[in-house]
């Protein structure tokens, strides 16, 4: 007699952001999210890899040799993959 199985698996919802990068010299520019330094652009490259976050409202913010390149607000749901341009 073959003991039932169960399998269960856990889906994570939380938004997704990642950053379209137009030239290579922004890769190594740092990113922080609600003014907490999360990494580097090169870490959250679009179709590669991205950075969970909690839902709710966010600033995002991209710094590079000094100059910012990126700053937005935005809301993050539940479910969202959202991508930013950073020139």
């Amino acid at each position: 007699v073959q003991m039932p199985t169960e399998n269960t698996k856990v889906v994570d919802l939380r938004p997704q952001i990642s950053f379209n990068v137009e030239k290579e010299n922004v890769f190594s520019a740092r990113v922080s999210v609600d003014g907490l330094d999360v990494g580097a652009v090169g870490d959250y490259v679009a179709g590669k890899s991205s950075l969970r976050v909690l839902p709710g409202n966010h600033r995002i913010q991209v710094i590079g040799a000094g100059v910012l390149l990126l700053d937005e607000k935005t809301y993050l749901g539940d479910g969202v993959s959202r991508s930013f341009v950073v020139r």
